[in-house]
């Protein structure tokens, strides 16, 4: 009877470690799909931006009243105004320049909310100038996928 309990005893604790390394596995495995989907936003960003097109940038964020956005000039609420804020900032596509993202860091706050710390740069024409700063924004994961909901650029 003894040796009947030790057995069990064993398989159970065997089926335990079992489920907690596919928990694990798929943990893991649902944290790196949701940086690559995240990591797809911003590159879809920076080749909308790059064509000189900010509706298409702007999809990337979060279409809420509740968006934030913390720039040189201080808090933006809202994603129209952002997007007007852009307009006025950038008039013309020799304005936007080409954008790309080095991004230096990427973590998850929750399963639904990420984290993205990184350095974007504008490659203009010389006379523009290019510019560069340093960004960090908040990822949140909505039905219709990733979007930002916080975002501090420098």
């Amino acid at each position: 009877m003894k040796r009947n309990r030790t057995a069990i005893f064993a398989s159970l604790v065997l089926l335990f470690l079992a489920a907690c390394t596919s928990a694990t596995k798929t943990a893991s495995q649902d944290v790196a799909a949701a940086r690559a989907e995240v990591q797809k936003v911003l590159d879809e960003q920076a080749n909308c931006w790059s064509r000189g097109d900010l509706e298409c940038y702007m999809q990337g964020y979060w279409k809420s009243d509740s968006l934030l956005f913390v720039g040189s000039k201080g808090l933006t609420y809202g994603w129209q105004q952002t997007l007007d804020n852009y307009k006025r900032s950038y008039p013309d596509a020799s304005a936007m320049g080409k954008l790309s993202f080095d991004l230096k860091e990427m973590r998850e706050l929750s399963p639904d909310a990420i984290l993205v710390v990184g350095k974007w740069h504008l490659k203009r024409e010389a006379a523009k100038g290019d510019l560069e700063g340093h960004f960090s924004v908040i990822f949140k994961r909505f039905a219709d996928g990733w979007k930002i909901v916080a975002d501090h650029s420098s």
